[in-house]
């Protein structure tokens, strides 16, 4: 009965990971059929390692967390089954995808500059931006969540952000994003500075809170500059080749 038991148990683990292994085939797919396979892979590898700085940082805070699950055109979420005990635990996983995928992306220049191969720049610059737009100060983002440690009302600085995102580049995806964003909108409308959540939950000394702060503008800035770069690179690539 007890070798029945560990082999279901064992089953259930192997299905996740197919599941999970799945999702990311899939997307390798759909995105090959638009920008190449070599494109596609890189940048599905970037989601995976970004997807992995949130899986190891719930692990080190002990939280039980599962493996990435990827839609394409839409991203990819690792789902937490525990949640944060505080705002500064929710900020430090948070901060572990944009910190791990910032650290995948830099590899990916690096090998991009050295190889001087344009596809694998190009991998590299979707990898900055991707980590940098998911540094928004609006939860469901990471950058939400981060910030929250602060105080959920900085979420209300997001908004001018997305709405500038929407009206420059018109996406399906952010109007999904606003959607999932209004309920966080109004707590952060709602939120009191006496009230028994901020006491609690959102009672982070002001040192700890400096410290995050420090941490995100300095990658969000990193993220930035290095954004900026790389597509100005792409374009004297483009540009030579044309010429």
């Amino acid at each position: 009965m007890i070798k029945l038991l560990l082999l279901l148990l064992s089953g259930a683990k192997l299905g996740k990971l197919f599941a999970s292994g799945g999702t990311m085939l899939l997307s390798i797919v759909a995105y090959a059929f638009v920008f190449g396979w070599r494109y596609a892979v890189g940048f599905v590898a970037l989601m995976f390692v970004h997807e992995a700085g949130h899986y190891i940082a719930a692990r080190q805070r002990g939280l039980a967390v599962g493996l990435p699950t990827f839609i394409p055109f839409i991203g990819a979420w690792v789902e937490l089954k525990d949640l944060p005990h505080n705002a500064e635990t929710e900020a430090f996983v948070g901060l572990g995808g944009p910190l791990l995928g910032s650290v995948g992306a830099l590899a990916t220049y690096w090998l991009a500059r050295s190889w001087q191969v344009d596809w694998l720049l190009a991998v590299a610059y979707s990898g900055f931006m991707l980590n940098l737009f998911n540094l928004i100060p609006l939860s469901p983002f990471d950058g939400g969540r981060i910030t929250a440690v602060l105080s959920p009302r900085i979420w209300l600085a997001g908004v001018p952000v997305l709405v500038a995102l929407f009206f420059y580049r018109p996406s399906p995806m952010l109007l999904l994003v606003a959607l999932l964003a209004a309920p966080q909108l109004w707590k952060a409308i709602r939120y009191r500075a006496d009230s028994e959540e901020a006491r609690s939950y959102y009672a982070v000394p002001t040192a700890k809170k400096c410290e995050y702060g420090a941490y995100y503008l300095l990658l969000a800035a990193f993220l930035a500059l290095m954004s900026h770069d790389v597509h100005e690179l792409l374009q004297a690539s483009r540009t030579v080749r044309g010429g």
